[in-house]
């Protein structure tokens, strides 16, 4: 009832705007009247000269600012507003008492919504976008519809299927992108990654046939190897598992980014690999004796554990460490590098179980 009376406020105020100004009466009357003043006023000047009342340069004085005041008045009723009849004043009261609310009703009935419940603004603060990105996948999946041979739609729409869990969608999508985008070792891998990732992480007979045609096309392909290791793995062959996946290590930058997610695969079948060395430190070491050589990694590793005992929060450094001192057969350093990388990160839960987790089959106690 408050939204309704409300309402009807605003309705009233339109109307008072609307008839206010047709009820106000012109002032040319008024303005026309003046005119009349003044003319009487200059026969009186007469009459008062005549009868010797004053003399003539007053007369004169009087008659000039007597005219300069008709002029005006007289331009004034000129330039006056035309004055409208009764009956306008009242056709237009009509129109503005039963036009509006009829012309308001006619637009709210087909757009509005008479039942709809309240939407505050903290509601509404957090609605979703307008422009999610189910809602984009959706718009990209209409219009592959009517253009399925959209190779570039194909290739912009499987990844996000991928990674929003739509597997066997985006097995469809990538299939789709190769057909008309053309074939070559990405596509191909991510196809296999797809598939592996339909079957709940298994490298199934069909995926690894995708990972090896990749293999083929790009030797170096770096998903198509690491699955190829992954398949590997899963059938047992861990031997076969780690060459792969140390020859992926010997031929990666040291910032390539899925180098960690390698060696933790390394670890993983019980082979961990010692810290990367940086590309300038890579080349400097293929000129070193293997007794220099050492020395340098041994080094590194003394940096790395400075480092870490001034800032205890890298979780991904400890486990270079730990993984360093095992690789070294220092294995009292790795027990020590653990106790105090667990020491280090013991209060936040998240990154110990990280670190639990990338600890794993290095065969460390405690």
């Amino acid at each position: 009832m408050t939204l309704w009376f409300v309402f009807a406020l605003m309705t009233a105020a339109a109307i008072f705007a609307v008839l206010l100004p047709l009820g106000l009466r012109s002032r040319a009357q008024v303005q026309g009247s003046e005119t009349f003043v003044y003319k009487d006023q200059l026969a009186e000047i007469d009459r008062d000269l005549a009868a010797g009342l004053i003399v003539a340069a007053e007369a004169d004085a009087a008659r000039t600012e007597i005219g300069r005041r008709l002029l005006a008045a007289a331009d004034q009723a000129d330039h006056a507003p035309l004055q409208s009849s009764h009956k306008l004043r009242r056709a237009a009261a009509v129109l503005a008492l039963v036009g509006l609310p009829a012309v308001a009703f006619a637009v709210y009935l087909p757009l509005g919504s008479p039942r709809l419940p309240d939407f505050p603004l903290a509601a509404r603060s957090h609605a979703p976008d307008a422009q999610s990105l189910d809602g984009l996948v959706a718009q990209v999946e209409r219009h592959l519809e009517k253009s399925p041979t959209d190779g570039r739609g194909w290739s912009v729409l499987a990844p996000v299927l991928l990674r929003t869990g739509r597997y066997e969608d985006a097995v469809r999508a990538f299939r789709n992108s190769i057909t008309y985008n053309g074939e070559s070792a990405d596509r191909r891998a991510d196809l296999g990654e797809a598939m592996t990732a339909a079957a709940s992480g298994v490298v199934t007979d069909q995926a690894k046939a995708e990972f090896e045609r990749a293999h083929a096309l790009n030797a170096d392909e770096p998903k198509a190897n690491y699955f190829l290791g992954l398949a590997a793995e899963q059938d047992g062959r861990k031997a076969d598992a780690a060459s792969i996946w140390r020859a992926m290590l010997d031929k990666a930058s040291a910032d390539a980014p899925w180098r960690p997610l390698v060696q933790q695969a390394l670890a993983r079948v019980g082979q961990p690999v010692a810290p990367a060395l940086s590309d300038q430190a890579a080349a400097a070491g293929q000129n070193m004796s293997e007794a220099d050589r050492e020395t340098m990694i041994r080094g590194m590793v003394e940096r790395l554990a400075t480092r870490l005992k001034q800032n205890g929060e890298d979780v991904d450094g400890w486990l270079r460490l730990v993984r360093a001192y095992v690789v070294m057969g220092d294995r009292e350093k790795a027990k020590s590098a653990l106790t105090d990388a667990r020491q280090a990160v013991g209060k936040d839960a998240e990154r110990l179980r990280q670190l639990n987790e990338g600890l794993k089959n290095l065969g460390l106690e405690g």
